[in-house]
């Protein structure tokens, strides 16, 4: 098991380490942004450097070994050295062109972003932009992302963040499922409803719950883990669903329904990695998203209804 350390290629640790943290080479692979293959010949290369074996399979993935469980605290402190390496001599490039690459939820990605980063390209137009619509959470440690807007308060040590404020949400309806199915005017109502809901995400679940709403996974006729396919479905009269009060537009034939429901709000949180918040790159991102979300969120909580 002893390899000579000159000849330890500490990708292979990389792999090693998001293997054991997603539990299954696909899961890796999109993470790494390589495929399901090349992931795999990476583990077998460094089981077959190290003498041990790594992985074993099972019905739904990958469980780790005893030998990998051993290694994998040391595998995590050298990708996490060689990440910060990264960041450090990315934080030290004073120029502003080259790439950021920004992760935001699907909604904010598909709604909203596309004007901001419109704008952006008039004023750094050197600048290249890579934007990864995502609801899970990505490593900025590991440079999968740069700059991040998040729904929830980022607890990652060595970040900078900043809380821009909160979206109301609310529950809407198409005309044409009212005129259908007829409007709820209690939030008891809803279980005689047709409900659009999360796929494998609890969020709607909770939030649901925590309304004094008694619902499982069986209470939505429809399902969909991906928000802009969500609040398709809600506009094309599929059901009753909850959203953004500020995807509402003036041509929607939507209805907010039960606006007395004080439902929580979605917290936005502007996110970065400390060593490359005040890069100029970075900071121009970071400026032209402030300004856009800003905006988004005064907008929305002036929009007709969502108070």
């Amino acid at each position: 098991m002893d390899v000579p350390f000159e000849d330890l290629d500490w990708t292979l640790l990389k792999v090693f380490a998001c293997v054991a943290r997603t539990g299954s080479l696909s899961g890796a692979a999109r993470a790494l942004g390589s495929s399901q293959p090349t992931v795999g010949r990476q583990v077998h290369a460094l089981e077959k450097a190290l003498g041990v074996e790594l992985f074993f399979r099972q019905p739904r993935g990958l469980a780790i070994t005893q030998a990998g469980r051993t290694l994998l605290p040391h595998a995590i402190k050298m990708a996490e050295a060689a990440a910060q390496m990264r960041l450090a001599a990315a934080g030290a490039d004073p120029g502003l062109s080259g790439t950021v690459r920004i992760t935001a939820s699907v909604a904010i990605s598909h709604y909203v972003l596309p004007a901001a980063l419109a704008e952006l390209r008039e004023t750094a137009p050197l600048l290249h932009v890579d934007l990864v619509p995502s609801d899970r959470t990505e490593n900025l440690l590991f440079r999968e992302a740069d700059v991040a807007l998040r729904m929830y308060r980022p607890k990652q040590l060595d970040m900078i963040t900043r809380h821009l404020g909160d979206l109301p949400i609310g529950i809407f309806a198409a005309q044409s499922y009212l005129a259908r199915k007829g409007r709820p005017t209690h939030l008891s109502d809803l279980k005689h409803h047709d409900l659009i809901g999360y796929d494998r995400s609890d969020l709607l679940l909770r939030g649901m719950r925590a309304l004094g709403v008694e619902a499982t996974r069986d209470s939505f006729v429809l399902r969909t883990d991906n928000q802009s396919v969500y609040w398709e479905m809600v506009r094309a009269g599929c059901g009753i669903g909850f959203g953004q009060v500020s995807l509402v537009r003036e041509e929607d034939q939507l209805e907010r329904l039960l606006p007395e429901v004080q439902t929580p709000g979605l917290p936005v949180w502007l996110t970065a990695p400390e060593v490359l918040r005040h890069t100029p790159r970075v900071d121009c991102v970071w400026q032209a998203l402030e300004r856009a979300m800003l905006m988004h969120i005064r907008a929305a909580k002036s929009s007709p209804g969502s108070e």
